[in-house]
């Protein structure tokens, strides 16, 4: 997931532990806050692209 949002234009700004804090040019911070490796649901996913722009194709 992580990969996805970084090829769509995501940066890490800052990082604490396994929490990313995000940016992008024209969008608001975004923090993420899993696990590499981490099995993420439906339900998550669509609240990620919701904040993000992530679409389906983009993975």
């Amino acid at each position: 997931m992580l990969a996805a949002l970084q090829r769509i234009g995501w940066s890490i700004k800052r990082q604490s532990g396994s929490h990313k804090l995000l940016a992008r040019s024209g969008w608001p911070d975004y923090e993420f806050a899993f696990h590499d490796g981490d099995e993420l649901g439906p339900k998550i996913l669509s609240r990620i692209a919701k904040h993000t722009g992530l679409r389906p194709t983009d993975l």
